[in-house]
C-alpha cells in the first residue's frame, strides 16, 4: 500500500478521508490536524503522497509545500482546498502541486488524481534513475531535436526514448499541455525516423468540422457527396511519412474506428467507397486530455487509445523545469532577431527573474509570444522589463497566467 499524509486542521474531513482510503485497500493513511507538526514528519517520516488542505492555522499549505521543495522530496503533493481561488491554484503549482482541487470532490475523481500521482512519482523516479548518464550530446540524431531547447533531465531521457520510438514503425502518442511542443516533438520523432525523407503531414483535428473531418483524413470516392473525381485525404498525402494529429480526443467514434484500422492492420477506405486500400504511414497522435481515464471510455475507444499508448511520450510542463526559461529565452530572441534584422545583446537580469517568478500557463508558445513583443518594443541593446507593454508587465509582476494548460 501507498503511503499517504493528510493535512487538514477540519477533524471531519480528515476522519472521512482516511476511513475513505483505508476502504480502497490501496492506502495506508497518516492525519494530521495540526499542520505545525508536519516538518518534524517530513525530516522522521517518508510518504508516497501528501494531500495537503491549504487555509489552515499555523503554517499553510503553500508554506508546506515550500517544506517540501527545500527538502527536494520526491514526494508528490495533491491540494484539496475549500478555497476555488486562482492565484492560490497557481502558486500551488509554481511551488510544485501535482494537483489542485476544491473540496467537495467526487470520490472517484480524488482517486483517478492521486493514482495518477503515485504513478508519476514512480516513472520521475524511473527516468531520474536512468537519466543520471544521458545527454543531449548522446543523441545520434541531435539535429532533429535541436529546435525543442531544453536542459532538463527528465526531458532529455524523453529525447532518448522517442529517439528509439522513433527507429520503429509504431504509432506514437504524446501527452502535454497546450504549447509544450508536441508538434515540434512529433517532427523532430519524424526527422530522426527511417521516414525523415517523406511526408510530414500535421493536422489539428478540432478545425474541422466533424461531419466533414472523416472526407479530408481519409478521402473520398469520385460521386460522393458531388466529388468529380477521387479525392486522396491527409493520410494518402503523408503516405510513407507520417501523419501527426493533434488532439484526437475530438474524433468522433466512427472516425476513431477507422483509424484504429490504419493503426493495427494498415488498411483504409475512402469515403463513398467499400475498396480497401493499402496504406504504410506512422500516426503520431496527442492530446492534453487524459483519454485512458474513465471520464472518457464512452467517447474515445478503449482499443484505440491501448494502440496508441503503447508508445507514449510526456512532455513536461514549463512550470516544472524553470531552469529552461532562460534558455528558451534566448533560443526565440534568436528566431526574432533574424526576422526583424534588429541587434539586442540579450537580457537583463531583472528580465529573467520577472519570466523565472511566471507560471506560463501555455508553456512555450506564451514565452515566444513575449520575447517576440519585447523585441519588437525595445530599441535598446538590451531587453529588460520597460520592453514589455503595461498588461504583459502587469501579468508576469503578478506571477499568474489566466486559462489552463491544455490545446496544442
Amino acid at each position: 500500500m501507498d503511503k499517504i499524509l493528510i493535512v487538514d486542521d477540519d477533524v471531519a474531513v480528515t476522519n472521512y478521508l482516511m476511513v475513505f482510503l483505508m476502504q480502497t485497500e490501496e492506502y495506508e493513511s497518516t492525519v494530521v490536524n495540526d499542520s505545525l507538526a508536519v516538518p518534524d514528519m517530513l525530516d522522521s517520516e517518508t510518504f508516497d503522497i501528501i494531500l495537503l488542505d491549504m487555509d489552515m492555522p499555523g503554517l499553510t499549505g503553500l508554506d508546506i509545500l515550500r517544506e517540501v521543495r527545500e527538502r527536494e522530496l520526491d514526494t508528490p503533493v495533491v491540494i484539496l482546498s475549500g478555497v476555488n481561488d486562482v492565484e492560490l491554484a497557481v502558486n500551488a503549482l509554481k511551488l510544485g502541486a501535482f494537483d489542485y482541487l476544491t473540496k467537495p470532490v467526487e470520490d472517484e475523481k480524488l482517486l483517478d488524481v492521486l493514482r495518477s500521482a503515485v504513478k508519476h512519482k514512480s516513472l520521475h523516479l524511473k527516468i531520474n534513475e536512468m537519466s543520471l548518464n544521458l545527454k543531449r550530446e548522446d543523441l545520434t540524431f541531435k539535429e532533429a531535436f535541436e529546435h525543442v531547447p531544453t536542459q532538463d533531465p527528465v526531458m532529455i531521457r524523453m529525447f532518448h526514448l522517442a529517439e528509439k520510438m522513433a527507429a520503429g514503425g509504431l504509432s506514437i502518442y504524446i501527452v502535454g499541455e497546450h504549447g509544450t511542443g508536441k508538434e515540434s516533438l512529433a517532427r523532430a520523432i519524424h526527422k530522426a525516423s527511417p521516414r525523415r525523407d517523406k511526408q510530414f503531414v500535421a493536422i489539428d483535428v478540432p478545425a474541422w468540422e466533424p461531419e466533414v473531418f472523416s472526407s479530408e483524413l481519409f478521402g473520398q470516392a469520385k460521386d460522393w457527396s458531388g466529388a468529380k473525381e477521387d479525392k486522396p485525404g491527409f493520410l494518402e498525402e503523408a503516405a510513407g511519412g507520417t501523419l501527426f494529429m493533434n488532439n484526437v480526443g475530438s474524433l468522433t467514434l466512427p472516425v476513431q474506428v477507422r483509424l484504429l484500422q490504419v493503426i493495427q492492420h494498415s488498411e483504409f477506405y475512402r469515403d463513398g467507397s467499400t475498396k480497401i486500400n493499402e496504406i504504410d504511414v506512422r500516426i503520431i497522435a496527442s492530446s492534453y486530455l487524459d483519454l485512458a481515464s474513465d471520464e472518457y471510455k464512452d467517447k474515445f475507444s478503449r482499443d484505440l487509445i491501448y494502440h496508441l499508448m503503447i508508445n507514449s511520450l510526456q512532455i513536461q510542463p514549463l512550470r516544472r523545469r524553470v531552469d529552461d526559461i532562460p534558455l528558451l529565452a534566448e533560443h526565440f530572441l534568436e528566431i526574432e532577431l533574424a526576422k526583424t534584422g534588429k541587434e539586442i545583446s540579450g537580457f537583463s537580469p531583472e528580465f529573467i527573474e520577472l519570466l523565472k517568478g511566471y507560471s506560463f500557463p501555455r508553456n512555450t508558445a506564451e514565452i515566444n509570444a513575449i520575447i517576440a513583443s519585447a523585441v519588437v518594443n525595445t530599441d535598446d541593446d538590451i531587453i529588460t522589463p520597460d520592453s514589455l507593454s503595461p498588461y504583459t508587465l502587469e501579468m508576469l509582476q503578478s506571477g499568474n497566467g489566466n486559462g489552463n494548460g491544455n490545446g496544442k
